[in-house]
């Protein structure tokens, strides 16, 4: 018969996963007043930021940079190019690879974006060490997740 101690795995205080939870959705709760006038979704937003610094990629690609999937990216990409920021096409070496290209429109959605950053981070209150370990300690807890 389990006693009361055992219980306490089960307690929410007791997890890592709630913490990075809240944070996150607390987090992406302040991009959105920031991104809705550029008609993006975080989502879109974070694809974005991989198009701007690469020019294009694979969706494959895409998905393993920002952890997710092809049926959850396939709407984000529909999206972006139906507003015209980037255009999916099929690879001419291999027609099984989509590619996805940012166009002219989407790299002038870039200096509309430039602000984003600095506001979200104002809304934000951690010392920049505190940040940075913080920035360290997530990327190391994703690489133990692949």
């Amino acid at each position: 018969m389990p006693n009361e101690h055992d219980y306490d795995a089960l307690k929410l205080e007791s997890q890592l996963c709630f913490p990075l939870y809240a944070a996150s959705r607390e987090i992406v709760k302040r991009y959105r007043p920031h991104l809705e006038p550029l008609g993006l979704t975080y989502t879109q937003y974070i694809a974005m930021m991989v198009f701007w610094a690469r020019g294009k990629c694979s969706v494959k690609e895409l998905g393993e940079k920002l952890y997710l999937d092809s049926g959850t990216l396939t709407p984000v990409l529909k999206s972006l190019e139906a507003k015209g920021f980037v255009r999916r096409y099929r690879s001419t070496e291999d027609e099984r690879v989509l590619l996805v290209e940012v166009t002219e429109e989407g790299l002038r959605l870039r200096d509309r974006a430039l602000d984003v950053p600095r506001k979200v981070g104002a809304c934000v209150h951690l010392a920049p060490d505190d940040a940075g370990r913080l920035y360290e300690l997530l990327y190391r807890l994703l690489e133990t997740l692949e």
